[in-house]
């Protein structure tokens, strides 16, 4: 063995390809490198988003690059359906937020939507700062499944920013084959990292994979709540092959 190591050479473990492609990052952090898809920047409206309930054009409320919810028109998610995939996506609950716990600025971040209302994989989006509520439903957590490793919400009236490594589920038939994975920073802090999720989001009684399913749509929630309404701005997403 030490005879084979001092025969060999450096360039014996060193490689040339596949060259990886070249990707412009964006000139600030958060902006979208070059390779993203940009579902919301503000410049094309929603453009890249349909109702889920009727499949008809969006129609929360645009200002500038700022997409506030509209509750009246339910749930939105986007025409395009995705695998694995980088997310950024920036909200903000508005600085005369009401209500306590869950009904105080609640809205989600479907992962991949998978049928109508809330069929999907949820991180929560909340109102976590001094806003007491069960911590696998506080901002940044797998929704009833898994608590965030930190509280880094920022105060109403300002921006809060997820970036997200998605790596969606995969099926053998209707078997499951490998389990849904994310990883999620929440204004540069780790808070989910790398977990094996349980199944799609349940409000009520235990999550399993029920159905099979393959590349879905990005869904953003207009909850029920009687808060005031979020907003959302700097949607980008960079699909990971």
């Amino acid at each position: 063995m030490a005879n084979a190591q001092q025969a060999a050479k450096p360039e014996d473990t060193e490689k040339w390809e596949p060259v990886p492609p070249v990707v412009t990052p964006g000139k600030v952090m958060g902006d979208a490198p070059s390779d993203a898809v940009i579902l919301f920047n503000g410049k094309t409206g929603l453009s890249e988003w349909v109702d889920v309930a009727s499949g008809d054009a969006a129609k929360w409320d645009v200002k500038g690059d700022v997409l506030t919810v509209n509750k009246q028109y339910g749930n939105i998610e986007t025409k395009k359906k995705f695998g694995n995939y980088q997310l950024h996506i920036e909200w903000k609950v508005p600085a005369n937020i009401s209500g306590t716990g869950q009904a105080r600025g609640n809205s989600g971040v479907f992962l991949a939507s998978i049928g109508k209302g809330d069929d999907g994989y949820e991180l929560q989006v909340l109102d976590s700062y001094n806003n007491k509520t069960y911590v696998n439903g506080m901002a940044g957590s797998i929704y009833k499944q898994f608590i965030p490793l930190a509280n880094p919400t920022r105060p109403p009236g300002s921006w809060n920013v997820y970036d997200v490594i998605w790596t969606a589920p995969t099926f053998d038939g209707d078997q499951l084959k490998t389990p849904a994975r994310v990883t999620v920073i929440f204004n540069g802090v780790l808070v989910e990292n790398n977990v094996e999720l349980l199944g799609p989001t349940q409000y009520i009684g235990k999550p399993g994979y029920r159905k099979a399913h393959g590349d879905s749509p990005i869904k953003l929630q207009a909850h029920g709540d009687k808060s005031e309404p979020l907003s959302f701005r700097n949607i980008w997403v960079r699909e990971i092959k």
